[in-house]
């Protein structure tokens, strides 16, 4: 990737100059959560959005390396090409990348694990999670969700103060008022921060695009073998999402819009193969991203009642 020569290279190109008031805005919130916190960390899925951030934060800092080092809660059922992404980014920068899993939490009987048609580990992350944060000491985790997401998200504010159990609550967030961020905190209480909170689905594609960022292959049409359950089409190639006899399997060119756990991630049909083709489909796409994840989907809030017990 050679990303900080790539940097280097940025900074000698009169582009450089050209205000991106988006990427401006980031990167002060990464200055601030480093000023007003002692012990940040990154919340990292190997996903585009966690990637964008990692870019962010090289520019937030550079020439010195990123301060603080890279989480990722695995479930155990991610996409082994987003998980080799994330092995290699962290080797290639130098970044300490900590993992904890899904698994453990299950084995040491904190989660009991669903089962059945539409089991998934998703919501299971938030023990994790938060065994992780409190076993590193964390004050501050900062994460890529974005407001044009989901309307749970479109509630938070960039510092997002959770209780010292993880908790958030929604009646209860701070003003951000001229961009004052406050991060002071009470003993045990820990803050989200979300640096890429106004961007869009679209200014994420069109920033990788422009800055040229390296993303896992599977955000790019391929051949996969698939089946279709309740209008969404699934991977095939492993077992880990379940499947009924009579779901048929078949080969389709498909890539993913967004990248979780295998078992509540769907696929979109596209044959778009570069960079540029997938920017014009965003443009022309009219459903949202998290449309393909079916964890969203269980209730109206659902995704509400998983940020209130501590998810990301």
């Amino acid at each position: 990737m050679e990303v900080i020569e790539h940097i280097t290279e940025q900074v000698l190109d009169k582009k450089v100059l050209e205000v991106n008031p988006l990427e401006s805005e980031a990167i002060y919130i990464f200055r601030e959560v480093v000023a007003q916190f002692e012990k940040p960390v990154l919340l990292f899925s190997g996903g585009k959005d966690s990637i964008t951030l990692v870019r962010l934060a090289q520019k937030a800092f550079y020439p010195a390396k990123i301060p603080f080092p890279l989480l990722h809660i695995d479930t155990g059922h991610n996409f082994p090409e987003t998980i080799e992404f994330r092995d290699r980014l962290a080797e290639e920068l130098g970044v300490e990348l900590i993992v904890r899993n899904v698994q453990d939490s299950i084995d040491q009987g904190k989660v009991v694990e669903e089962k059945g048609k539409y089991a998934s580990r998703n919501s299971l992350q938030t023990t994790t999670l938060l065994d992780a944060l409190e076993e590193f000491k964390f004050d501050a985790a900062i994460g890529g969700a974005r407001r044009d997401e989901e309307k749970a998200r479109a509630k938070e504010r960039i510092f997002s103060v959770r209780d010292d159990f993880g908790q958030w609550d929604e009646k209860n967030q701070r003003p951000e008022l001229f961009d004052h961020l406050n991060g002071k905190i009470d003993l045990g209480q820990n803050v989200r921060v979300f640096p890429i909170s106004n961007w869009t689905e679209l200014d994420v594609w069109s920033y990788i695009q422009k800055e040229g960022i390296e993303i896992p292959s599977i955000y790019f049409a391929h051949k996969r073998k698939t089946f279709v359950r309740d209008g969404m089409i699934w991977s095939a190639e492993d077992d880990i999402v379940h499947r009924e006899e009579d779901e048929l399997v078949e080969e389709r060119l498909v890539r993913f819009r967004t990248v979780g756990d295998m078992s509540c991630t769907a696929a979109v049909l596209s044959d778009a193969i570069t960079i540029d083709k997938v920017v014009a489909e965003i443009r022309e796409s009219t459903i949202s991203e998290r449309g393909a994840r079916i964890d969203d989907k269980r209730s109206e809030a659902a995704m509400e009642k998983r940020k209130q017990q501590g998810y990301f």
